[in-house]
């Protein structure tokens, strides 16, 4: 209408244009001729509205009271419009239903009935580039939905693992009977950088690793040890699932093609009142599911076709990546994830303290007095890592009040090789200090076997400064050069040199 208008003022507007309207909006010349003179007579180019009724705030919360219930909105209207005169009046409930339809989105409506995750499935997410391999981790616990056999109970074990967003590719993984802790963490992380492991060959160092502000992906030990080899771990808003997809899905991929099929699934079909089928069904041992569980691993990554790949593996995927890998080195990633508390510790003859307790190995023998430094894995006290104060790895010691036999033999055999070998050493010098002597079988001086010469002798002495020879002697007193003016001895034969009388004389 404003075009028509313009037109109609500056005298341009024919009968072909109103034509040409009336075809593109598909109605008749008539009307458009008709919404031409309302318009130069009320000066409203907008097609008039009819007043509706709108959906209120008060209405949205009589939504989330009633759990989306139109009509139990409708008639708590009803009753109050009864109560009070002087509220409007209630539309009809068909009126409120196309109120609700027309206001109120799909998910507003099943987020005013049901929560803020059934609002999020009508939400649109954008979707990460795929980007190539080792660009991004993604990490997470998964609480099993099943009960096993841990010690005579049964339990829920919980599995740690990290998983390649471009290639899908689980890297490691790690099985706790309890709720994880940053151990559990460390030990997934240590298998899926190590290539050479049972989780190879993909791995080595990503480019960073997404979390969902777990505490244990955010400790100090985990977030250390990445930060050692420039690791970022990008710490995602909580309640978030959809900003790591990737491992997300894995958790419900995993649930739908393992553990909907074990004995003792929380969450399979009952009868009614909640009776299952077979209450008596016997439950696997921790052993038996995480064997299971790491076969399933073995068939993600080497058979399973995710769509996502157009038809390729895991490790096909990785495989045909041509991007570079960075590993971590053997001497680094065997001590990946230590916690060092910073403290010097002293080796004593009981061993090394640490948290009241003292700890022992074989390799301490004859080493008392060294001044060390320790790390150990978060929650793991019975053994730890030892260093020395350079940074040279020296050896693990085991907690000394729980040292099995086979450990307290290895000292005790550590400490006799020790003492051997000190014996050898004693035996040796003993030799040296001992003077042997020709046998004789007259009456004349003893003579010592293994004589030097004298030209040995000097050659030997030369080597030794005077010093070192006043510490083996105390009373050597080294010759000194004489003195010009001293009388020297004259040679038998020799004519005695002539003195002068005058300067004696003077």
């Amino acid at each position: 209408m404003p075009r028509l208008i313009q037109l109609d003022e500056r005298g341009e507007l024919t009968t072909a244009h109103l034509r040409l309207v009336a075809q593109s909006l598909g109605c008749s010349d008539r009307t458009v001729r008709r919404w031409l003179d309302t318009a130069r007579a009320t000066g409203r180019s907008e097609p008039k509205t009819r007043d509706r009724f709108t959906v209120t705030k008060e209405i949205r919360r009589l939504l989330v009271l009633w759990g989306g219930n139109a009509s139990a909105v409708h008639r708590e209207l009803v009753k109050r419009a009864a109560e009070d005169p002087a509220l409007p009046e209630v539309p009809s409930l068909a009126t409120l239903h196309r109120a609700l339809r027309k206001d109120l989105t799909p998910g507003d409506r099943a987020g005013l009935a049901h929560g803020e995750a059934a609002r999020r499935a009508f939400d649109v997410f954008g979707k990460r580039p795929d980007g190539h391999r080792n660009s991004a981790w993604e990490g997470d616990h998964k609480c099993v939905p099943v009960r096993v056999w841990i010690e005579d109970e049964l339990e829920q074990p919980h599995v740690t693992w990290f998983i390649d967003c471009a290639t899908k590719y689980i890297l490691g993984a790690a099985v706790t009977p309890h709720q994880p802790s940053a151990d559990a963490v460390l030990a997934a992380l240590r298998v899926a950088l190590d290539r050479t492991g049972s989780f190879g060959p993909a791995g080595g160092l990503p480019g960073l690793v997404r979390v969902d502000r777990g505490k244990d992906f955010l400790s100090k030990p985990v977030t250390s040890a990445l930060g050692r080899h420039a690791v970022p771990v990008i710490d995602l808003p909580a309640y978030s699932p959809h900003l790591k997809g990737t491992i997300e899905a894995l958790n419900d991929a995993v649930e739908e093609m393992l553990f909907v099929s074990m004995p003792r699934y929380i969450d399979q079909q009952t009868f009614p009142g909640g009776r299952r089928a077979d209450p008596d069904e016997p439950a696997l041992t921790f052993e038996a599911f995480v064997g299971l569980l790491l076969d399933w691993v073995r068939w993600w990554n080497t058979e399973h076709k995710p769509r996502e790949l157009a038809g390729r593996t895991p490790l096909q995927a990785w495989s045909a990546d041509p991007t570079p890998v960075y590993d971590v080195p053997a001497d680094q990633l065997a001590h990946f994830g230590l916690w060092d508390d910073g403290r010097v510790r002293t080796i004593t003859t009981q061993g090394i303290q640490w948290r009241k307790h003292h700890y022992i190995a074989a390799w301490m023998v004859g080493m008392g007095g060294i001044k060390v430094a320790l790390r150990h894995l978060p929650h793991h006290a019975r053994t730890i890592e030892v260093f020395g104060l350079d940074g040279a790895y020296l050896g693990s010691a085991f907690l000394a009040d729980e040292a099995s036999e086979e450990q307290i033999l290895e000292v005790r055999r550590a400490r006799t090789a020790k003492a051997r070998q000190l014996r050898a050493d004693m035996k040796a010098a003993a030799k040296l200090r001992r003077e042997r002597f020709k046998a004789s079988t007259s009456a004349t001086p003893p003579e010592r076997l293994g004589a030097l010469t004298a030209a040995e002798a000097e050659a030997e002495l030369s080597e030794w400064p005077s010093t070192v020879l006043r510490q083996a002697d105390p009373g050597y007193m080294p010759h000194r050069p004489v003195p010009d003016g001293w009388a020297r001895p004259v040679q038998p034969g020799t004519t005695t040199p002539q003195t002068d009388t005058t300067e004696e004389t003077a």
